[in-house]
């Protein structure tokens, strides 16, 4: 049987796509001039040099609230001999930007002149020639170049061209381009839609063209064309009619057996990439189209249909492109060294796009890794940083310093609190309040489960971390991992709440479940939390309590990093339970199954809790709205949320 699935050419850098990109178009022969009003110029590049009608000002002008004299009827004046002046030949009274009366030729301030009757003035200091005076043409001079070709004009810009008389500028044309997104699977989001199993609400036009519109270029968007070969090369051709300079389609350009894109570039043009060697993004596809199209010279662009993978592509290929065939600098992000929080593997021979949760910890921006799925936009959401591995290593290391891109301005680092740990709910609720503050604090967190967040303390890593590990021996949470893990590490552990952990069985437990115990039958599969996580801490404890081995629990080797992730897989019927938070069924109207309360505490080295952050933490902790709020997600106590915990307190304080 012959394959129909595309081959990827062979992978190139980034920076190679451009300049093949680059190479191919004739910037000057696809985008044209035209004519706007000078006023609405503002980020347009100029087509030619562009000279000044008049000059600025056009006449003598005084630069100060004062009286206008000749300079040589004040040379002899001194603070105990100063001259006397006549209103009429030997002054007269100006205002800032008034003409420079005849016969005048300097301006002495107000504040510098005594009135000694309503006809004569005394100056006690001599005036030199053009004092404070805006002489014709210091500004701008009639006939200048004023502003040259191909520059992209700033709002200053426009002001010193309508000061010099110039109305209307040409400028050169902008990028027009549509958006084509494809899938069967894939709802117009316009129609609201529900979407059902298999299918999803399109997105990827949306961001795009908040991409195009900072850029400064007219883009539009199609409704999703189907998969099919005909039908997708009518929408890029009727694309091209429509006058558009580039055509991006949105998926379809990877290696499946329903990616059409290379197919339909490649019976209207050439293709240039198909494959760029970075992770996420690698499905990019780059054309140029030829006569066949019936309009040659155009960009056709196969971005991928994971949203990392597209935004990727965007910014590391559509943007310098899109900005040299506009003649404008490409924009560049603000860089700064950060502290990797965890170690990280990667793959050798791909660059890899690693999103971060990034915040300032003493002297060191430290930043700690987001899920690197390409289809999980929401890491871009939450990441305040973007650092690249390189190609040539398999994985940076816990406290290795990389070179970032910030996607917040630098200052904002000093207002966000990085925590690494468990995952709990109520770390969403504290995000949402803490934002709501007169002055906001950003929470970013990074789910390692409670072994992984006191690693991340020991390390430096975080400014706090939630644990909530439970000690069989000594019945009680935290301080005996606390005393293994962080010895010599002075803490102080701040209750968060006591929650309520159990099994997160379907609507109506159709299964019939009602302990670990029937974790070992055939009909039920499970779905586990992560290594080091206080939740599977507490499982295992659970199964060894009643004698079960994990392996006889089908779905054990199964991992999720946190509650709501377990709950969806039940709620899809990819699992039949998983142990959770109350909360995390409660979300999604889901079962409960009780198994134990455990204490969920905040574990923050000393050494921070001076910190304003840490403090305005504690504080709307403690607040009883909070404690209101955390209550109300169902499964939590509070009985001592905000409170100061010792060894042994176990529950009860």
């Amino acid at each position: 049987m012959t394959s129909t699935r595309n081959i990827y050419l062979k992978t190139v850098p980034p920076e190679e796509a451009v300049i093949r990109a680059k190479s191919r178009l004739d910037r000057e022969g696809l985008l044209s001039t035209e004519t706007v009003p000078t006023h609405e110029g503002a980020g347009r590049v100029t087509a030619g040099p562009i000279y000044a009608r008049y000059s600025s000002p056009t006449f003598h002008a005084a630069a100060m609230d004062g009286v206008a004299v000749r300079a040589e009827s004040t040379f002899a004046a001194r603070e105990d001999a100063p001259v006397a002046l006549a209103h009429g030949e030997g002054f007269l009274f100006v205002n800032t930007g008034n003409p420079l009366p005849k016969g005048m030729n300097a301006v002495v301030m107000i504040e510098n002149v005594v009135q000694k009757d309503e006809v004569t003035v005394l100056v006690d200091a001599p005036a030199f020639p053009w004092q404070h005076v805006r002489r014709i043409g210091e500004d701008i001079v009639a006939t200048e170049l004023l502003i040259p070709q191909n520059r992209e004009l700033t709002p200053s810009d426009i002001g010193a061209l309508l000061s010099a008389g110039i109305y209307e500028v040409e400028v050169r044309e902008k990028v027009r381009t549509i958006f084509l997104p494809t899938g069967d699977e894939v709802l117009n989001f316009l129609n609201k839609p529900a979407p059902r199993a298999g299918q999803v609400i399109e997105s990827n036009s949306q961001v795009f063209k908040a991409y195009a519109d900072s850029w400064g270029i007219d883009a539009s968007w199609s409704e999703p064309v189907p998969d099919n070969e005909d039908a997708l090369r009518a929408a890029v051709i009727k694309g091209l009619e429509s006058g558009c300079h580039m055509v991006v389609v949105g998926a379809g350009s990877s290696a499946g057996s329903k990616d059409y894109s290379k197919k339909v570039f490649s019976s209207i043009g050439e293709v240039l990439v198909h494959g760029i060697s970075v992770m996420p993004g690698k499905p990019t596809l780059l054309a140029v189209t030829d006569e066949r199209s019936g309009f040659p010279g155009r960009l056709l662009v196969g971005a991928p249909g994971y949203p990392v993978s597209a935004i990727v592509c965007h910014e590391k290929i559509l943007a310098p492109v899109v900005h040299w065939l506009m003649c404008k600098s490409a924009p560049e992000r603000p860089e700064a060294d950060i502290v990797l929080a965890r170690k990280t593997p990667s793959r050798p021979g791909m660059r890899e796009a690693l999103r971060l949760a990034a915040g300032r910890i003493g002297g060191r921006i430290v930043a700690a890794p987001l899920a690197r799925g390409a289809g999980m936009i929401t890491t871009m959401t939450k990441a305040q940083a973007v650092a690249y591995i390189p190609e040539d290593v398999e994985g940076v290391e816990q406290g290795e310093t990389l070179r970032a891109e910030l996607l917040v301005p630098k200052g904002d680092l000093d207002r966000v609190l990085v925590h690494v740990g468990s995952h709990d709910n109520t770390l969403d609720l504290l995000a949402n309040e803490l934002m709501g503050l007169s002055e906001p604090l950003r929470l970013v967190s990074s789910h390692a489960g409670s072994m992984g967040g006191l690693t991340a303390l020991k390390a430096g890593s975080a400014l706090f971390a939630g644990a909530h590990l439970f000690d069989p021996e000594t019945g009680d949470f935290n301080f005996p991992f606390i005393d293994r893990y962080l010895a010599g590490l002075p803490v102080t552990v701040v209750n968060l709440a006591i929650r309520h952990q159990g099994l997160i069985v379907a609507k109506g437990n159709p299964l019939g479940i009602k302990g670990v115990a029937d974790l070992t039958r055939d009909d039920v599969v499970f779905i586990n939390r992560q290594r080091g996580a206080g939740t599977r801490i507490l499982l295992d404890h659970h199964l060894k309590s009643a004698s079960i081995n994990p392996r006889e629990v089908a779905g054990y080797e199964n991992e999720e990093f946190t509650h709501m992730a377990v709950a969806v897989n039940v709620l899809t019927g990819a699992a039949s339970c998983g142990l959770g938070i109350f909360a995390a069924s409660k979300a999604l109207d889901l079962d409960f199954v009780p198994l134990a309360h455990e204490r969920y505490d905040l574990v923050i080295p000393d050494a921070h809790m001076d910190d304003e952050r840490i403090r305005t933490l504690i504080e709307v902790i403690g607040k009883d709205e909070t404690k209101t709020k955390i209550k109300a997600q169902g499964g939590y106590e509070t009985d001592l949320t905000g409170r100061i915990m010792k060894p042994g307190m176990g529950l009860k304080g």
